[in-house]
């Protein structure tokens, strides 16, 4: 039996945005997803307000700061006007992801090892205003040791190629990847850094990554968006509780 603490579970809601916005208009409401993922077990709400506002809209941000009662994860680029919007707001975390106008989805994770001076600067007027600061990073020691070098107060591990090689049917690469991401955690937390995971998890993967005891929150977003098509939003993320909590109190996970 394992007694590790519980994890939490972050929902990232930017793909009902997306489908709201690929018709215009209202509906769907990310605000509602919010509240729904609230009430069917998540302990906090991500949202990217990325550059070109292609799913979630400043109008979101600014109404899931007014009507949850969960942390809201502010996701962005860390770039001035995202830090300005930051700063009025005032969320409970702000993670900083890259970001390039092309890609369909967040593609690896922040160079902070390569720009250590710009982030440091960048940050420091966040987390004077009370947000937690939290690095997307790989699990290279690199990224990790420059990360807590700039004060971050948390680094959120990239999944993504650990779920891509699994679901590619590579499990050989699969168990290596995995293994660097346990390693990277393992590091992160020696030097102070709350460690977080996301990108690409979905029941299985997610389940894999909550057995690290370093790792206090799992951020999932597309996949559970994608499995509310089938069953509904809350039983999706229901489902997930399950899984994750399962795994971590040592439940063999079917």
């Amino acid at each position: 039996m394992n007694t590790f603490g519980k994890l939490r579970l972050g929902i990232n809601i930017d793909h009902v945005a997306t489908i709201r916005n690929a018709r215009g208009g209202a509906l769907p409401d990310p605000l509602r997803a919010a509240l729904l993922a609230e009430v069917s077990g998540a302990d906090g709400i991500t949202a990217h307000l990325r550059e070109d506002r292609r799913h979630i809209r400043d109008g979101d941000i600014e109404a899931l700061m007014a009507g949850i009662s969960i942390p809201l994860n502010f996701e962005c680029a860390a770039t001035p006007e995202m830090q300005a919007i930051a700063l009025r707001l005032k969320p409970h975390a702000v993670c900083l992801v890259p970001e390039k106008r092309e890609e369909r989805t967040t593609e690896g994770g922040l160079d902070v090892a390569g720009d250590e001076q710009r982030l440091a600067a960048f940050i420091a007027p966040l987390r004077d205003a009370g947000c937690r600061v939290s690095l997307f990073i790989g699990h290279e020691a690199a990224q990790i040791h420059a990360s807590a070098r700039i004060g971050a107060a948390v680094v959120e591990l990239h999944t993504g190629r650990y779920c891509d090689l699994m679901a590619e049917g590579l499990h050989d690469e699969a168990a290596q990847e995995r293994e660097a991401l346990r390693k990277g955690a393992m590091l992160a937390h020696s030097l102070g850094l709350e460690v977080h995971m996301g990108h690409g998890l979905d029941y299985e993967t997610a389940s894999h990554v909550a057995l690290f005891p370093e790792v206090v929150e799992l951020n999932i977003g597309h996949f559970l968006i994608g499995e509310a098509v089938f069953r509904g939003l809350g039983p999706a993320i229901e489902e997930m509780r399950r899984r994750i909590d399962g795994a971590r109190a040592g439940v063999p996970q079917a």
